[in-house]
């Protein structure tokens, strides 16, 4: 049998593409490798689900750095509201609680999943699991697809295997050679979005403390104005929390030219020395007899403010005037910037995404079809497209799908 459209890989952006096709009245199969679909879906946002979220057409863009504006045609195609319609529609009803990340009302993936296998279902969509596609080549204008057992056969292929992250949730990186078969390029890919490690591990014992708002910034010259602010949360190893895996996106390539980068952050909400000085003053007037821990536990959480004296070797129980300068000096300047040094992470085994992927350059934004291969298209985690944490690598895999499923050419406009 030879189907209008096969759809290999089963995640989000597989999912949507699918939807997408068979309300065309297209004949669709869906292949997955896992024995369920969805199972990085359903893992994300800790199971909770984080859709999309509140920001414009235009600021959710600017997300995604130097290629969002790769990601314009499949928005349009299928929106924030789109999606959120979508879903109320087929019985997920979503909410902003912090006015900002939309998750399914009861935060749960395990109710999404179910909703869209439903959806699968009531379309009459045929689709497989466990099945290990081993070669795609195209003959005579048909895409064949061979797994150890069976060749399956499309007029179109949709390849939305996904990136390298999660490799027991079934990544494996064989979308982008299935891609580079085409001819493809695949620009340079890395791991995004997971904790750092670091060589400092004296914070490890914070690691119930969460900072919000921290201000995290590289020292080194050349990438001077790569600077973020985040909820931050210490590990025995390192770092982790929003601002880090967010971090990490640019953290993970300068690691490949370098055997460590050295980070400054602050703790305390930007303030700087001058205020840092001014708030210290301010707490010693009033509290005269306080050590300088009880000042510090004015700006920091307990466990934190013990190891910033550390770095600075000052004991907890001295007051602020019986510290020599020096020491002084240097603990304004450590609560402004403390110094960490990552030198490493732990790979793709934890990372949420993939960085780089098939290049936006050989494949139509209108589209999704390749620019290569009549009758190919991409879409998800699989194209040279990733944004920051708050749904946005999520939207774009739904949007992407969507549009890709639509089966729209860019032959035909040439």
């Amino acid at each position: 049998m030879i189907h209008d459209l096969i759809v290999l890989g089963a995640g989000p952006a597989g999912i949507f593409a699918t939807i997408s096709a068979a309300k065309e009245g297209k004949k669709v199969l869906l292949l997955e490798k896992m024995p369920q679909i969805a199972l990085k879906l359903k893992a994300t946002g800790g199971g909770k689900c984080n859709l999309t979220n509140t920001l414009s057409p235009l600021e959710f863009i600017e997300k995604f750095g130097k290629n969002g504006r790769f990601i314009k045609d499949a928005l349009d195609e299928f929106s924030r509201d789109d999606l959120l319609g979508f879903f109320a529609s087929i019985g997920v009803p979503t909410i902003a609680k912090d006015g900002f990340r939309i998750f399914p009302i009861n935060h749960s993936s395990t109710l999404i999943l179910e909703a869209l296998s439903k959806e699968l279902q009531r379309l009459d969509v045929e689709f497989k699991t466990s099945i290990n596609i081993e070669k795609v080549e195209k003959i005579d204008d048909i895409f064949e697809l061979k797994s150890k057992d069976i060749i399956y056969k499309a007029r179109n292929l949709v390849l939305a295997t996904g990136g390298l992250g999660y490799p027991t949730l079934g990544a494996t990186g064989d979308g982008y050679s299935f891609a580079s078969s085409f001819g493809h390029k695949i620009t340079q890919t890395s791991p995004a979005m997971m904790p750092l490690f670091t060589k400092e591990k004296n914070f490890g014992s914070c690691k119930a403390d969460t900072i919000a708002k921290a201000i995290l910034k590289v020292d080194i010259k050349k990438y001077k104005n790569l600077k973020i602010s985040g909820d931050l949360i210490f590990t025995k190893d390192g770092l982790r929390g929003p601002v880090i895996l967010d971090f990490a996106r640019e953290i993970t390539p300068i690691l490949s030219s370098h055997s460590e980068v050295p980070l400054l952050i602050n703790f305390l909400k930007g303030k700087n020395e001058e205020e840092i000085y001014k708030h210290l003053k301010d707490e010693i007037s009033k509290n005269p007899q306080d050590n300088i821990l009880q000042n510090l536990e004015t700006l920091l959480a307990s466990s934190v403010a013990n190891e910033i004296l550390n770095i600075c070797d000052i004991k907890a129980d001295l007051r602020f005037k019986q510290i020599e300068g020096f020491k002084r000096e240097k603990l304004i300047k450590t609560l402004a910037w403390t110094p960490f040094t990552v030198i490493g992470h732990d790979g793709f085994r934890q990372a949420m995404i993939t960085r780089g992927g098939v290049s936006i350059k050989e494949i139509d934004s209108k589209t999704m079809e390749s620019k290569i291969i009549k009758g190919l298209y991409f879409c998800g985690e699989l194209v040279d497209i990733d944004g920051p944490c708050g749904g946005y690598n999520l939207q774009w895999a739904f949007s992407s799908g969507y549009l890709a499923g639509k089966l729209k050419s860019f032959f035909n406009k040439i």
